[in-house]
């Protein structure tokens, strides 16, 4: 590699002679040319002989295992995610818990960095405007965040975290709107990544990849994105914009406000796309579906008939006993025929043959009725279904039992369990895409409101500049509260959460948005409101401080709780 002028100096290594530049040190035992050892080496998993003959991968880039097969694979993950109700309850299981119903902003700016020291009254005036103008203006109805007007702040993030679990990767462009009387000019456009692509003429570019653009770093400087999606030119709906691409910068060039959301998890360097993780299910997906549907089937022929008639009369050998032969009608038939007749004749007038008013059928000697059980399992039955819910579940980041809705074989403790792991993957996935499409959207909305002098707490002498230093990083840090983890036995958590607070290991604000979801101000403010009218009204207030039976008796143990 030629040395670049921007690198560090490093210290000066020595130039070894061509003759000796691919030799391994001496001393060092290797293969002859570097080849694989016959038969594979120290690591069974390398024998190339026995039951992994066959098993023979190739060593490709990133890029090369997942670009070419990322299309079908895309395609089929929606597929199932419309047709199989499982796999899709388990992709909406994702938006209720990370995201719930309402996503909101919880400001948290740096002071220390802006201001040079700690200044909670600004910080708690900072935080309480902006999240009040930011929310009025995300959650309008409206629609002033989404540049297609369909969504609010809480739409676009759910729909982020749907697409990255079909595919992988959420894309979106920051757009400036016309001045047409919204309240602010910044907007969302979410994008089908579909669309992402390299355009015909760009085609060998060895920076270009899949539609992005990168350095000699990787790092991505543009996006190549079709005007419309590849399939709206079939189906005789021709659109011209499906044949023209766009190219989208990075980030704005001069002062770097970013024009383009791109959320991906590498899963290994260089890659420059995302792909959706029930992949490693898709197989298990479709033979599931196709069990559950040939289940029915079975159960639908059996519902069709409602008792069978099975005999034990003899074949051809018993006819030939009979005295038949080759020119004979068979002496079998006529014989059943004769003694149905009889017992026609005899039971016809019979009066004891009835139980109940229901009659009792009388068949040939040999003969019995079977009635048949729609509900009956087929060989494998619930064990092998529940054996490929698993597997779905694993790739998905849920358990069994969310997947499924089936709690039957489920007690208290593996119940926490469950939600312990669910809880840690939905955290993980609310940081990167649920938060990483807020983050996005907010600062996109703080930096116009700062520049058109719409933040108050602003507007003081020497207040420090959006774009110096780590200025921006400093006025945009927040957290977002999304969906509560629920509970499984409210007094047991409850009592958990405030022994916790009580003992100063957590907080108002961590176990409210933990356990509800909700912001802690407005619940302390509520409270306040709430006590304030029961003292007016002379009414008994719950938050009456004097009051200790409650706060005991949800403080005590639970052996306390026991006796």
């Amino acid at each position: 590699m030629d040395h670049d002028p921007s690198d560090p100096p490093g210290p000066s290594a020595p130039i070894l002679p061509a003759s000796a530049a691919g030799l391994p040190p001496a001393g060092v035992a290797a293969p002859t040319g570097g080849g694989a050892v016959l038969g594979g080496g120290a690591f069974e998993g390398a024998n190339r002989f026995d039951g992994l003959a066959t098993w023979q991968p190739s060593i490709r880039s990133a890029d090369a295992e997942l670009l070419p097969d990322k299309p079908i694979l895309d395609a089929r993950v929606r597929d199932t995610l419309r047709n199989d109700a499982y796999v899709a309850g388990g992709a909406t299981l994702h938006k209720d818990n990370i995201v719930g119903s309402l996503f909101l902003l919880n400001a948290k700016p740096e002071t220390r960095i802006l201001w040079g020291a700690e200044d909670e009254t600004w910080e708690r005036e900072f935080q309480e405007e902006v999240e009040s103008k930011f929310t009025l203006w995300a959650e309008s109805q409206s629609h002033w965040a989404d540049a297609a007007r369909i969504n609010t702040l809480t739409g676009l993030v759910r729909l982020a975290v749907g697409v990255y679990t079909a595919g992988g990767e959420v894309l979106a462009s920051a757009e400036w709107m016309p001045n047409d009387g919204r309240p602010f000019r910044s907007a969302v456009q979410m994008i089908d990544t579909d669309r992402l692509s390299t355009p015909p003429d760009r085609f060998g570019e060895s920076n270009i990849r899949a539609g992005v653009e990168r350095d000699r770093r990787g790092a991505p400087i543009a996006y190549h994105v079709r005007m419309a999606h590849p399939s709206d030119c079939a189906y005789g709906n021709l659109d011209i914009d499906a044949f023209r691409w766009r190219r989208v910068m990075a980030h704005k060039p001069g002062w770097g406000r970013r024009n383009i959301l791109h959320v991906y998890e590498q899963n290994r360097p260089d890659q420059s796309r995302g792909i959706a993780a029930m992949v490693a299910a898709l197989m298990e997906m479709k033979m599931t579906k196709g069990f559950r549907k040939v289940e029915l089937q079975r159960a639908v022929v059996a519902a069709t008939y409602a008792a069978s008639i099975e005999s034990d009369l003899p074949g051809a050998d018993v006819h030939a006993a009979m005295g038949a032969d080759a020119t004979s009608g068979n002496p079998s038939t006529q014989w059943a025929m004769d003694y149905l007749a009889a017992v026609n004749e005899y039971s016809g007038g019979a009066k004891n043959l009835l139980i109940d008013g229901a009659k009792i059928p009388v068949f040939m000697p040999g003969t019995h009725l079977k009635l048949q059980s729609p509900g009956n399992n087929g060989p494998m039955g619930d064990k092998f279904e529940a054996s490929l819910l698993r597997h779905i579940a694993a790739p998905l980041g849920v358990s069994y039992e969310q997947l499924s809705r089936d709690y039957s074989n489920t007690n208290y403790s593996s119940a926490r369990a469950a939600m312990g792991e669910t809880w840690k993957f939905m955290l993980a996935r609310k940081k990167m895409v649920a938060d990483g499409t807020g983050d996005f959207i907010y600062r996109l909305w703080l930096e116009e409101a700062i520049n058109a002098g719409g933040i108050t707490t602003l507007r003081r002498r020497n207040a420090p500049n959006f774009y110096d230093g780590l200025n921006a990083e400093a006025y945009a840090a927040c957290e977002w509260i999304g969906a509560g983890q629920g509970q499984i036995d409210p007094l047991k958590e409850t009592q958990a959460a405030i022994l916790k607070l009580k003992n100063g290991l957590s907080t108002k604000e961590h176990e409210i948005a933990r356990l509800a979801g909700g912001d802690w101000r407005k619940v302390a403010r509520q409270i306040a409101r709430e006590r304030d009218l029961d003292e007016s009204l002379g009414n008994p207030s719950v938050y009456d401080r004097d009051t200790r039976d409650a706060e005991n008796s949800l403080t005590a143990t639970p052996r306390e709780n026991d006796a």
